[in-house]
């Protein structure tokens, strides 16, 4: 685990801010390059990508600065600490399904502005979005963050007793391992694994597509699973957070599935509806 990557005078470069840029790009990158089969324009979706990137950043940090406002680590996050620290993405912060919502509503703003056809549009970025965040995941691991309950298996992982992150939320009661030391499931690496498949699957779909939409759909009804199996996993939540059992990602997995749910059966009578009939 090396949460920084290099340093450059004053400048300190984290890992984890490295490996959400990578991510960003590579989702855009290869969104363009499916744009012309779905119907729109690479530069176009180029545009959008840099809509979505901004709204997803910032809704994936005002997600995690309203649910860690109050806690009271040994550095301190919000309440005591300058204000400048909501702002410092590049340590980590960042809620992923913040993100996604922040993400989803530049899209729409972005198609409306733009007057192009939100599901293509969905459609296009639904497997980039889980390409990225398999890198993603893998900062986290840099990081130290979204780690693992204790693991007896062979890949079981430790973090050094540098692990700040680690630490803080050991101090906060935040944590059900026994120390910074302690073997941990990858919970990282398991997240990265089932994204990377779901990628394929998404892209695979891409191009036998039924009706506008149904990528999207899928992607949310694929992530809710995976997050929802990872979940299982987790070790960085304390007691308070589980509620009948279940971690705040798992509640919010079970309403990003209904969604995706509605948006499939919607969405597919809506296609039929406008399909020419022989």
């Amino acid at each position: 685990m090396h949460p920084i990557a290099f340093k450059l005078g004053p400048l300190t470069i984290h890992w984890y801010g490295v490996m959400v840029a990578l991510a960003f790009l590579a989702g855009i990158w290869t969104a363009s390059r499916r744009a012309p089969r779905g119907g729109l324009s690479a530069e176009k979706v180029v545009d959008a990508g840099v809509w979505i990137l901004l709204g997803a950043v910032v809704g994936a940090r005002l997600l995690y600065v309203v649910s860690y406002w109050d806690r009271t680590f040994e550095n301190p996050l919000f309440p005591r600490a300058p204000w400048t620290e909501v702002f410092m993405v590049q340590r980590g912060g960042l809620v992923f399904y913040g993100g996604l919502i922040g993400a989803s509503l530049a899209c729409i703003v972005y198609a409306r502005v733009r007057k192009l056809p939100l599901w293509k549009l969905a459609d296009v970025f639904a497997p980039s979005i889980a390409l990225g965040y398999v890198l993603g995941r893998i900062g986290c691991l840099f990081n130290g963050c979204c780690y693992g309950r204790l693991c007896e298996l062979p890949w079981a992982v430790r973090y050094p007793n540098q692990s700040d992150i680690w630490r803080q939320h050991h101090e906060a009661g935040l944590t059900t391992a026994d120390g910074p030391s302690a073997p941990l499931h990858p919970t990282q690496i398991y997240d990265a694994l089932l994204n990377l498949a779901l990628y394929a699957g998404l892209a695979w779909l891409f191009r036998r597509k039924k009706f506008d939409g149904q990528v999207f759909a899928v992607y949310l009804l694929g992530y809710a699973i995976t997050r929802s199996i990872v979940e299982l996993f987790r070790g960085d939540y304390g007691a308070a957070q589980i509620r009948a059992g279940l971690t705040p990602a798992h509640w919010i997995s079970i309403g990003v599935f209904l969604t995706g749910v509605v948006f499939y059966l919607v969405l597919r009578q809506q296609g039929n509806a406008t399909r020419p009939t022989k």
